[in-house]
């Protein structure tokens, strides 16, 4: 079992990620951090039935109540957090109940703004079930809601008091879902560890041939980098943007194609190389750099390329979206773009011209 600390400036917010095998059955990995009687758990209909009876074996002694969502990113709504929080309060929760997410991004991001918000904030712990929400969205902090107008729109910053990674739970995900969490993993390396990308580019077999003790040692490697850049600037007012590289592309390519066309990691592996690829034409990163980026993405079996969906997207419509990131200033764009391999920077003033140019050259080359 591995355990890393997450310091933030504000000291009771530091928490810790526990990570390794069959932790779900450990009732001392939940025990210290609980307080009072009351344990309400959010999950969806298909974790449920393979994890939640597992849980609540470990949370004996507690008045221990659930509520489950229904699975996809589709559900990831307003009206979804407003039916937890309707469950919550009918159950009669008390300020010092501990609330559990016990699934993949969509659970933890939505049952942590509940925990962020009911009765101005409750403790929560954060039980990631997907590779994706282990290396990512269980780590941090952040909690949100989609709207139709934009991804994660809608939400709080709220940390978790615990992060427990169990990674037997992966023996159950999909191998398109696992695939898609690695994106975020390749991505943790692209920004902040040129070793770690050269780690990943030699233990594809066995990461894809699930080798436990690889698996540990990605998922520590990914959580430390994302809980160092989380301790510099937790409500993301500087460098924690870096983890958002590829995501400004991915979002746009997400809300454009509609919510589940593409897994987030897919997504998000797209926006990776066209920000590669960009930051290449403006002479930021060379030329192999931006091929070594493209080269390990696909070596995962992760999309590389829109030219499945190019007739559903235009470079007008995408540059509309990205115009909605939570990181632009003014008129112009936010993007995260590689120097190097292990290195970003945040370029602030990017022309919506310049990126729809871009976009509809490389949308023009699928269709030639």
């Amino acid at each position: 079992m591995k355990t890393l600390d997450l310091k933030l400036p504000e000291k009771s917010t530091d928490y810790q990620i526990v990570i390794g095998n069959n932790l779900l059955s450990d009732k001392d990995n939940f025990l210290p951090v609980i307080q009072g009687q009351q344990v309400f758990i959010v999950s969806n209909e298909t974790v449920a039935p393979l994890y939640l009876s597992k849980l609540k074996n470990s949370l004996k002694g507690y008045s221990v109540h659930h509520f489950l969502l229904e699975d996809g990113e589709r559900h990831k709504s307003f009206d979804n957090y407003q039916r937890i929080l309707n469950a919550m309060l009918e159950t009669g929760l008390r300020r010092n109940a501990t609330l559990i997410a016990l699934g993949g991004g969509v659970v933890g991001d939505m049952a942590g703004f509940a925990a962020a918000t009911y009765q101005r904030g409750i403790r929560f712990i954060q039980v990631p079930t997907t590779l994706l929400s282990q290396v990512d969205s269980s780590v941090g902090g952040k909690t949100a809601v989609n709207h139709p107008l934009g991804k994660n729109m809608i939400g709080a910053f709220h940390q978790p008091c615990r992060v427990i990674t169990d990674v037997t739970t992966l023996e159950t995900l999909p191998e398109r879902e696992f695939k898609a969490g690695i994106a975020e993993i390749i991505k943790a390396a692209i920004l902040y560890d040129a070793g770690f990308f050269k780690w990943l580019e030699d233990n594809v077999q066995s990461i894809l041939a699930h080798d436990a003790d690889s698996l540990i040692r990605m998922i520590e490697r990914a959580c430390s980098i994302k809980a160092e850049v989380v301790s510099l600037d937790e409500k993301e007012q500087g460098v924690r943007a870096w983890l958002n590289f590829g995501h400004t592309f991915g979002h746009a390519i997400e809300r454009c194609l509609g919510y589940g066309t593409l897994l987030h990691g897919e997504a998000v592996a797209v926006g990776m190389v066209m920000a590669a690829e960009y930051a290449c034409e403006k002479q930021m990163l060379s030329v192999q750099s931006a091929e070594k980026i493209r080269r390990l993405i696909s070596a995962y079996g992760l999309p590389v390329t829109l030219d499945l969906y190019v007739k559903q997207l235009t470079a007008t419509g995408l540059v509309d979206a990205m115009a909605l990131d939570k990181k632009n200033v003014d008129a112009d764009l936010t993007l995260i773009l590689p120097n190097a391999i292990g290195e970003v920077t945040i370029e602030h003033s990017v022309k919506p011209q310049d990126v729809e140019d871009y976009l509809k050259r490389n949308l023009e080359s699928l269709v030639a």
